[in-house]
């Protein structure tokens, strides 16, 4: 299909992910500006985008007709959807497109799209017609009323999901519960905490960093936005009509995992983070992953030496390639997760493991230093030695992995 060349694609943000606010309109100008920016991130829905612009557009024209945009953003699918999103801008002008080329993910999708939109409410959708399409005016009409917030639940009067599981509807509730054990002051605050569908002000969440984890933004937006009046309006989950479903296991990990993120960040330990400018939150997972490959590291070395006979040598090498294999990984898809989800190409993790090992390698040489110095020169107990070196060599990974292995400043 041939393109709309007249139409270019939206120029997408690097850097952090952090909304700006709108500058004034000109004194004596007419207020022309854009109210409702709607982000549609899509993957693989080329079976979807034409009906979701059209019922999108005939639904917003109705109601404010040339006050939004759409903002269909993404993630370089394979059957180019974005080539027809682009497609569409002629038909209809409201349509602006983004391909993402170096960056994956739902969330940080849709934070890009708020980065290049030009509304004062801010809002997602899916790209699936999983989201009805009509309770958008129920979500605006809930902003203008004055909420910061307006969540389209599938818990509250009204809502509910079409045909799922007892396995899916039990997942969904526990998720729910689960988090609000480790962040309740977050999400007792709605009843649907992983709902994708809602408008925010931009007033609410502008000059914020946001740090997302997998796919549920409004965890964010509650969590570190400005919100205080929060609207819910209950809708029905559809199934999907084409296409296929993109919820897997790893959506409810990365869910976990920012709850963890959030309550690190929010809490005691993020007041102390900020004060001491220290990323406690990164070095706490990097410490568990560490504590993960001593076990890795002694399980390996038991076996090379009672099972496949080796060498003392030999094994101690083996085993602690292992571990460091394993901590590599693990640091990779937890620790840094923000950071290797926008360098996926197979050479910049390759580069990342080589100089995550080199790191490593000085640190055993910096522990084996300490510790014949505390021991051989100090004359300190051995063991309260080892432990001191580890501790040193522990940060001292920690902190050159951070500013080298897993450079921010690589983020293209």
């Amino acid at each position: 299909m041939k393109t709309n060349s007249s139409t270019s694609l939206l120029t997408v943000s690097t850097g952090p992910l952090k909304i700006s606010e709108l500058p004034p309109n000109p004194v004596g100008t007419d207020d022309d500006s854009i109210h409702l920016s709607l982000v549609i991130p899509t993957y693989k829905e080329r079976d979807n985008i034409k009906n979701v612009v059209s019922i999108l557009s005939q639904l917003l024209d109705e109601s404010i007709a040339g006050k939004y945009e759409l903002i269909v953003v993404d993630d370089d699918s394979p059957d180019r959807t974005w080539e027809i999103a682009q497609s569409l801008t002629t038909e209809y002008p409201q349509l602006r497109v983004m391909r993402r080329q170096q960056e994956r993910g739902l969330s940080s999708a849709v934070i890009r799209g708020w980065q290049a939109a030009t509304g004062s409410v801010l809002g997602v959708i899916d790209g699936d017609l999983q989201h009805p399409p009509e309770v958008l005016i129920q979500l605006l009409r809930n902003i203008e009323q004055g909420a910061d917030l307006a969540v389209a639940s599938r818990h509250v009067e009204g809502g509910g999901v079409s045909s799922w599981s007892v396995v899916r509807r039990f997942l969904s509730r526990g998720a729910q519960l689960l988090g609000l054990v480790i962040l309740p002051g977050v999400l007792g605050r709605v009843s649907d905490p992983m709902s994708g569908y809602f408008m925010v002000r931009r007033s609410a969440i502008a000059g914020v960093t946001l740090n997302p984890v997998g796919y549920k933004i409004l965890l964010e937006v509650i969590g570190r936005g400005k919100v205080d009046q929060v609207a819910e309006v209950g809708y029905v989950f559809c199934e999907r009509k084409e296409g296929e479903s993109k919820v897997t296991w790893k959506q409810y990990i990365d869910y976990i995992h920012h709850l963890v993120r959030l309550r690190l960040s929010t809490g005691k330990v993020g007041r102390l983070q900020r004060k001491v400018n220290f990323p406690i939150g990164r070095f706490v997972r990097f410490g568990f992953v560490g504590f993960s490959g001593v076990f890795v590291d002694l399980t390996v070395f038991h076996l090379l030496r009672t099972v496949i006979h080796l060498g003392l040598t030999r094994s101690t090498i083996l085993s602690a390639g292992v571990a460091i294999v394993n901590n590599f990984l693990w640091n990779d898809i937890w620790t840094f997760s923000d950071i290797s989800q926008r360098q996926r190409a197979s050479h910049q993790r390759f580069k990342r493991f080589l100089k995550f090992s080199a790191v490593c390698l000085a640190g055993v040489i910096l522990q084996a230093l300490i510790i014949n110095f505390l021991y051989n020169i100090l004359e300190i107990n051995q063991y309260l030695a080892k432990l001191i070196a580890i501790a040193v060599a522990t940060i001292w990974n920690f902190w050159v992995n951070l500013k080298l292995s897993w450079r921010v400043t690589d983020v293209k």
